[in-house]
């Protein structure tokens, strides 16, 4: 997995390739945590996510939180293989996803 980062005053958008596991969540859920700071839209880009586990699931989830306190967030560019993970999971009710 690899994740690019740009933040524009308070918008940050995170791109992530690759797959996001149990093996690489934790990297996730650490690059949103330390960079969400003062940030009222967070957008995160998954065109090049190829899937998530449920640990992926869980960084998607406290991020949602994260940002219901302090703004909004947006998962743009989903897949249709990722957001079949989405819709099967419920998530698809709770996260903001735009697809491809």
């Amino acid at each position: 997995m690899n994740i690019d980062l740009k933040k524009e005053n308070e918008k940050l958008t995170v791109t992530v390739v690759g797959r996001v596991d149990t093996v690489t969540a934790p990297e996730l859920e650490k690059v949103i945590e330390e960079n969400a700071v003062g940030v009222t839209e967070l957008i995160i880009d998954l065109k090049d996510m190829s899937y998530t586990s449920s640990a992926g699931l869980r960084v998607f989830l406290k991020a949602q939180k994260l940002m219901n306190a302090q703004g909004e967030m947006k998962l743009i560019n989903v897949q249709s293989d990722v957001n079949e993970i989405f819709e099967i999971t419920g998530f698809s009710d709770i996260l903001n996803i735009e697809t491809v």
